[in-house]
């Protein structure tokens, strides 16, 4: 199959190559502004752990700075620039970007499909709430932004430079591209990584001069409870599990909890799918076939965003739901935060 769809990747591949020249050669204008701008972005199609990182830089820099974090806001039933509220829904703002501000509510996040416009609107609107650092999730591949420093997402187990472009393989992008990138961050690697695999993948991967190569992993968080039936069972005492998730890669989430509990089940959806009334019937009713009197339902927090302020949330009110939620880590932390911390205060915000 991999070979029949060679000719639709190599046409592809011409479409990308000429953008970017159109970009290089200055055709195509981008922006910059006179504010620290950092992406987070990939090569790979989903799963290579954005959301996470996005979430550890804003914890590094929120204590000292302004942060926003903008993004396409994938999923949304809105168009234009959105600001978040308490208001706000995965169909006003997308799931990704109400987690960010569920979890920092005193961050600005916000989304716009044109990612130029829309930090116009956080640098012009919001008065003595102007950022003073933005983040752009999930923006590698937008070129029309000029960001100050690029991070490239790359998993472990599956490095861009091994893998092929859509729909051959599940490049998004031409690899050449990554050249563009200033850190390079190996995801989901194992928490014990000792230097000479490190090496290994540094030279796999061959970054340029320029370029940083850092390594993180996932660490896994206690269940958090997300509505009375949780808050009321010690989570301590369970007897099964039954687990549902809509997200790129299920199989760290459906293996963490696998490790812990015996009786186990699980349901999975497609990235960022939008649960009906027959999703959450069936979720409840493997719930229930479940074995064991103490038992509980669990999902992550992206799809606990999708869940939040919908008329399905209720629906589980006699069923303890929790949430499973996960942290980035770095193997050479205080490097990586300098990294960003260096870039920010050596790029101040010019009004």
């Amino acid at each position: 199959m991999r070979i029949l769809l060679l000719p639709i990747s190599f046409l592809y591949h011409i479409v990308l190559k000429i953008r970017h020249k159109l970009y290089d050669w200055h055709v195509i204008k981008s922006t910059s502004f006179q504010l620290p701008v950092i992406v987070v972005g990939n090569l790979n199609l989903g799963g290579t752990g954005k959301t996470p990182t996005v979430e550890y830089l804003i914890n590094t820099l929120s204590e000292n700075y302004r942060v926003a974090t903008l993004s396409r806001g994938y999923g949304r039933k809105t168009k234009g620039f959105q600001l978040a509220d308490h208001q706000s829904t995965y169909e006003t703002i997308g799931d990704e970007p109400l987690q960010y501000f569920l979890k920092f509510p005193k961050i600005q996040v916000a989304v716009d499909e044109n990612r130029v416009e829309g930090i116009d609107h956080l640098l012009w609107e919001q008065g003595a709430a102007t950022p003073e650092v933005i983040l752009l999730d999930d923006a590698f591949q937008h070129r029309r932004v000029e960001a100050g420093l690029n991070i490239l997402m790359t998993e472990y187990q599956h490095l861009y430079y091994d893998d092929f472009l859509f729909p051959t393989g599940t490049l998004r992008d031409i690899k050449s591209t990554a050249r563009r990138a200033d850190i390079i961050v190996v995801s989901k690697a194992p928490k014990e990584l000792d230097e000479n695999e490190k090496q290994l993948m540094i030279q796999k991967l061959k970054p340029e001069k320029h370029q940083k190569v850092f390594f993180s992993y996932i660490e896994h968080e206690p269940l958090k409870p997300l509505n009375e039936a949780a808050r009321q069972l010690p989570v301590n005492d369970v007897d099964s599990v039954m687990a549902f998730c809509g997200i790129a890669n299920p199989k760290p989430f459906v293996e963490e909890l696998g490790q812990h509990h015996k009786t186990f089940d699980f349901l999975t959806f497609a990235d960022h799918h939008a649960y009906t009334e027959t999703n959450v019937k069936a979720i409840l009713k493997c719930f229930e076939n479940l074995s064991g009197e103490k038992k509980i339902i669990v999902t992550t927090e992206k799809d606990a965003a999708r869940l939040t302020n919908s008329s399905y949330l209720c629906q589980f009110e006699s069923a303890p739901l929790y949430v499973l939620p996960v942290s980035v880590r770095f193997h050479e932390e205080e490097k990586f935060n300098e990294e960003i911390l260096n870039y920010v205060r050596q790029n101040p915000h010019h009004c």
